[in-house]
This record gives C-alpha cells, sequence and structure tokens, in this order.
C-alpha cells in the first residue's frame, strides 16, 4: 500500500484530534486540554492531550499515537500469525470523558488503523473504531438520540451498517464477569477492510466526525442537573466497573501495553476517581436501581424502556 494512504489517515487522525479538543473545551466552558507529546524509543510517538477539573469534566482526555516497528511482538501476533516478521504502522485517536456530574454520561470513543507489510507480499491494513455511552442516571430520549446520530453516520454505506455496528458494540462492552453491558452501547467495528481502501476510509471518518452531535446536545442538557452525595457515590461506585472493563476486557489497552506504548497514555482512560463496595445493592424502586434496566442490549431506536421516566427528548442534528 503506498504511504501516501498513512499520510492521508496520519492527517485526518490530528485535525480530529484538534476539533473534539475544541469542541469539548467549548462545551466545558473553563477547562482547557493541556498538550504532552511523547517519543516511543522503537519507533513512533503522539500527543496527549488532557483536561482536568472543568467546569463539566472532572477529566478528560483525547489521545493521538503513531507508532512502528519492524516487527510485532509474539504476545501482538499469537492470535494473528500472518502479522509475524511484518513491519507495523498503528495509529489512531482515542477520547474518554468523565464528567463530575453524575447525571451527564460518562463517554468513550476511538478511531484507529493498522497496516503490516512484507516485502514481496501484499500488505495486511485495516480500521477499527467506535463510540460508546456509559450512562449512571439514564434517560431514555437521551440514549435514543446517541443512536439517532450513530445510525445517521452509518446510513451511506448500507443498511446493515449500524445494526451489525451496534450489535458489535453490544457484545464487546460486555462485562463477562458481571453478566452486564458497561453502559447502552453506540458503535464497535474492527478488521475494516471490506472492499476498497477509500469507502473503509470513509466509514471511519463518518464515525469520528459524527461524535461531537452524538454527545454534546446530551450534556448541555444533564449539566445542569442537580446532584449530592448519593449520586456521587453511586457514579464513583459504577466508575468501578469502567476500571475493570478497561483492564480485563478491552483489546486496545491489553495491545498498547504488549506493544511497548506509553503507559500514560494508554492509561488516560480511567476515571480520576472511582469506588468498590462489597456486594452493593441499589435500593428496590430507586434511580439507581432503574440503570440496570438499561445494561443489556436494546433497539433503542424501536423499544421504549417500561418504568423509565422520560424528559423531553434531544432532536437529532440536520
Amino acid at each position: 500500500m503506498a504511504h501516501e494512504h498513512l499520510d492521508d489517515v496520519k492527517r485526518y487522525l490530528l485535525d480530529l484530534q484538534d476539533r473534539l479538543c475544541a469542541g469539548l473545551a467549548q462545551a466545558d466552558g473553563e477547562g482547557q486540554f493541556k498538550e504532552d507529546s511523547w517519543n516511543r524509543e522503537e519507533g513512533g510517538g503522539g500527543r496527549s492531550r488532557v483536561l482536568t477539573n472543568g467546569d463539566v469534566f472532572e477529566k478528560g482526555g483525547v489521545n493521538f499515537s503513531h507508532v512502528y516497528g519492524a516487527q510485532l511482538p509474539p504476545s501482538a501476533t499469537a492470535a494473528r500469525p500472518e502479522l509475524a516478521g511484518r513491519s507495523f504502522h498503528a495509529l489512531g485517536v482515542s477520547w474518554v470523558l468523565h464528567p463530575e456530574n453524575p447525571h451527564v454520561p460518562t463517554s468513550h470513543g476511538n478511531v484507529r488503523f493498522f497496516i503490516a507489510e512484507k516485502a514481496g507480499e501484499p500488505p495486511v491494513w485495516w480500521f477499527g473504531g467506535g463510540f460508546d455511552l456509559t450512562p449512571f442516571y439514564p434517560v431514555v430520549e437521551d440514549v435514543q438520540h446517541w443512536h439517532r446520530v450513530a445510525k445517521a453516520a452509518c446510513e451511506p454505506f448500507g443498511d446493515d451498517v449500524y445494526p451489525r455496528y451496534k450489535a458489535w458494540c453490544d457484545e464487546y462492552f460486555y462485562l463477562k464477569h458481571r453478566d452486564e453491558t458497561r453502559g447502552v452501547g453506540g458503535l464497535f467495528f474492527d478488521d475494516l477492510n471490506e472492499g476498497d481502501f477509500a469507502e473503509c476510509f470513509a466509514i471511519q471518518r463518518a464515525v469520528g466526525d459524527s461524535f461531537l452531535a452524538a454527545y454534546l446536545p446530551i450534556v448541555e442538557r444533564r449539566k445542569q442537573d442537580a446532584w449530592g452525595e448519593r449520586e456521587r457515590d453511586f457514579q464513583l461506585y459504577r466508575r468501578g466497573r469502567y476500571v475493570e472493563f478497561n483492564l480485563v476486557w478491552d483489546r486496545g489497552t491489553l495491545f498498547g501495553l504488549q506493544s511497548g506504548g506509553r503507559t500514560e497514555s494508554i492509561l488516560m482512560s480511567m476515571p480520576p476517581l472511582a469506588r468498590w463496595e462489597y456486594a452493593f445493592t441499589p435500593e428496590p424502586g430507586s434511580a439507581e436501581a432503574d440503570l440496570q434496566n438499561f445494561l443489556h442490549p436494546r433497539d433503542w431506536l424501536s423499544e421504549v424502556a417500561e418504568g423509565v421516566p422520560h424528559q423531553n427528548s434531544i432532536e437529532a442534528p440536520l
């Protein structure tokens, strides 16, 4: 694969990082992202941008990385033997937002590209990415807005794309040891190399470009909602699930650590505070207990969650 493709992807990812940071900082109103550039001894580097103690976001990060090398470590090729002995480039942007207000959902997303090459053989390449939403006090209309924007991003590429990527997200962000989803899902795709490069790249851009339209209207509606010690304690307890997923199940975290990535940037996704409580059970009929109605796969665009209070809907952006 000609390296101009790699350069095109890199330019897009750097621009996406800039746009995400600008939009999120504006939504916060007070906090600013601080940049930390870094180099990887084996090849490559990145720029990490982190916002802390803002008016909305207790912690937010938007990271770009581009790492490369002569070959992947054995731990990364065990399941993909066709990659052994190939040079590689792995680049992407990942972001995570941990708001202070428990009524504002946590959210995560990433878009990435991987290519491995060997003289005399065709390159092995693929795109991956997606975004997902993790509310603590969910509102049905917010979740439906989230999925409407996700579906609209996928529609130019076929009617089957949103259902497939939505189902993949539900399956991927599943805590097997808790028997629950991490949140209310969104989109997830990996190993995308169907068709030609241009269409796959277009899908990646559509996902990355739609995140702010999906997330910021929810932030605007919820950031003034009242909360107190009870809501904060529950938020910190549920953040523990987020940590559990990232350290036990997340393939991106594992690949980053196994390939010698920068630990501080890889673990940027962790919340600033979290708590664990032994055998916690929310009070029956409480808002905290209602969360369980959301933590399983659901067709949010055609179903209505029973027993969950509705609020005014958020209009999807034009």
